[in-house]
């Protein structure tokens, strides 16, 4: 798990509105919505994304015993492609699902199992979301107009210029290919 400092008063201002109390909750299925803009990000240090627009679905299942959390995000988040530098909205659908345990002392060591105090009656949730979201971004982020060929961009005419013409090398055999070659061949015979 990814972990985050909390000496930001306004960070954990701002994130506290992820907490869920599950003291007054009867048991069965809750369902909560939270949406994720830029502060969310910044109150985690995480300044990649310049614009973020997502929906965070909770499904929260109290039990006697346990709580089940399935969390759904979906939406855009705006990012630099990784080869035009040019900018775009990134879709983003990313699911996670983990049980919450109680038990003598806190413990994430199980990324699907977390182990909550006896004595706590509510859960942050905000650490979940920010790492499902964030995992749930493509490491390698392209321009859709990159992959169809629409897109017009200074710098890709710039790298299109300087990739190696492979028709115009297609007939020409680099001469010390065929030295190769001749090695090859007599050392078969």
């Amino acid at each position: 798990m990814i972990n985050f400092a909390r000496s930001n008063l306004y960070s954990m201002k701002l994130l506290k509105e992820y907490d869920i109390s599950f003291f007054g909750l009867k048991e069965g299925i809750h369902y909560f919505k939270y949406k994720v803009e830029n502060q969310f990000f910044e109150a985690f240090n995480f300044n990649e994304y310049l614009e973020t627009n997502i929906e965070v679905n909770v499904e929260f299942i109290k039990k006697g015993t346990l709580i089940e959390l399935n969390l759904m995000a979906q939406g855009t988040i705006r990012v630099a492609c990784d080869v035009s530098n040019e900018l775009f909205d990134q879709p983003v659908k990313s699911e996670l699902s983990l049980v919450i345990k109680f038990g003598n002392e806190y413990n994430d060591d199980n990324e699907e199992v977390i182990i909550i105090p006896h004595g706590d009656h509510q859960v942050n949730i905000a650490q979940f979301i920010y790492e499902m979201i964030v995992l749930g971004v493509p490491k390698k982020k392209v321009h859709p107009g990159i992959e169809n060929g629409t897109l017009q961009s200074p710098v890709l005419k710039k790298l299109k210029e300087l990739e190696p013409n492979k028709s115009k090398n297609k007939d020409t055999i680099d001469p010390r290919w065929e030295d190769l070659k001749k090695l090859i061949k007599d050392k078969n015979k």
